[in-house]
């Protein structure tokens, strides 16, 4: 590689930076959820200790 196509440690740390900060504005954009509420707030079944049978035949 010549001198004047290759990039300098700072320039290729920036480049990074920055594709890395444009990646992660994408992701934020999103909903957030900051409430923290469920959309399950019950269970319908009652707790119960599971039978299990062997099969006959």
């Amino acid at each position: 590689m010549s001198e004047d196509k290759a990039a300098s440690p700072e320039e290729m740390k920036r480049k990074f930076k920055e594709a890395l900060d444009r990646k992660n504005a994408k992701s934020r954009d999103g909903e957030s959820h900051l409430d923290g509420d469920s959309a399950v707030h019950a269970t319908n079944a009652p707790q119960m200790k599971r039978e299990f049978r062997r099969k006959s035949g």
